[in-house]
C-alpha cells in the first residue's frame, strides 16, 4: 500500500495523480510496493543548466520525484538540495504547493556558479542523519557534467556507502558528452576495495529530459534500488522497512 493514498493525491495536487499512477506502476513491476523510504532530490544549479530551468525540465523532474515520493513516504515532501561551487539552498518541495515550486526557489537564489557534489552530498547526509531516521533513502541526484573536485566526490560517496543512502545520479544534457565519463566511473568503483557496497547508479536523460516518458524515468531511477537494498540488508546497513 502506498504511503499516501491517491484519494489525498487528488485532494491535494490533482495535477499529479497521473505520474502517481505511474510510478506506483514502476514501483510494483520493482517488487518495491509497500516500502518505506525517505526521497531526496538534489538539482544542479551551475551555469550551463539555465536552460533547464528555463524550459520547465527541472520544475518536471521535481514533480516526477515527488509523486515517486508520495509511495515511499508519508510526509508529502521531499527535502530538495541546489548546488553548484556551493549549497546554494536545502529547502523542500511539498505536495500542497509543488506548481512553479522550482521557479520560486531560484528566484531568492543568487549567481549561478560551477558544479560541485561533494558539499550537497555532504548536505544531504547531514539532513539524513539529523532526521533521526533508520529507513532506506533514494537520493536523485541531477547534474549536467562532472564535478570540479572529483577526488572530494568519490570521497563521499564512498563514506556515504555505511549509511543507507541510495545516490541516483541522472544527466541532462548531450550523452556523448565526456562531461558524465566520470559519472560513468563513479557508478562503477569497486566493491569492497573503494566502497562496502554499490550505493550508486547513474543514467542519462538526455538533451531533452522531459521527452523521457513518465513510465521509462521511474523505472531507471528506481531499477538499481532493489539491488542495493538487498545487499545493505545483508551488510546490516538497513534493517527490514
Amino acid at each position: 500500500m502506498a504511503a499516501i493514498s491517491l484519494r489525498k493525491i487528488e485532494e491535494t495536487a490533482p495535477a499529479l495523480v497521473s505520474l502517481y499512477k505511474t510510478a506506483g506502476v514502476s514501483l510494483a513491476k520493482h517488487g518495491l510496493d509497500g516500502l518505506r523510504a525517505a526521497v531526496y532530490l538534489v538539482v544542479d544549479y551551475s551555469g550551463s543548466m539555465k536552460p533547464y530551468y528555463k524550459d520547465g525540465s527541472v520544475q518536471a523532474l521535481a514533480d516526477r520525484v515527488l509523486s515517486l515520493s508520495a509511495h515511499l513516504d508519508d510526509d508529502g515532501t521531499v527535502p530538495v538540495v541546489f548546488f553548484s561551487t556551493d549549497v546554494d539552498a536545502v529547502t523542500d518541495i511539498a505536495l500542497a504547493d509543488h506548481r512553479g515550486r522550482i521557479e520560486r526557489i531560484v528566484s531568492g537564489l543568487g549567481h549561478m556558479g560551477k558544479t560541485s557534489y561533494h558539499l550537497a552530498m555532504d548536505a544531504v547526509i547531514d539532513h539524513y542523519l539529523d532526521s533521526g531516521s533508520t529507513a532506506p533513502a533514494l537520493v536523485v541526484f541531477q547534474t549536467d557534467g562532472g564535478p570540479i573536485n572529483k577526488l572530494a566526490a568519490e570521497k563521499y560517496l564512498c563514506k556515504a556507502a555505511r549509511l543507507p543512502l541510495f545516490w541516483q545520479f541522472i544527466g541532462f544534457g548531450d550523452p556523448n558528452s565526456k562531461q558524465f565519463d566520470y559519472l560513468r566511473k563513479l557508478d562503477e568503483l569497486a566493491v569492497p576495495k573503494k566502497r562496502v557496497i554499490d550505493n550508486a547508479g547513474f543514467f542519462h536523460a538526455g538533451e531533452n529530459p522531459t521527452k523521457v516518458s513518465d513510465a521509462d524515468l521511474y523505472d531507471r531511477l528506481v531499477g538499481e534500488f532493489p539491488t542495493w537494498l538487498a545487499a545493505a540488508r545483508v551488510q546490516g546497513i538497513t534493517g527490514e522497512v
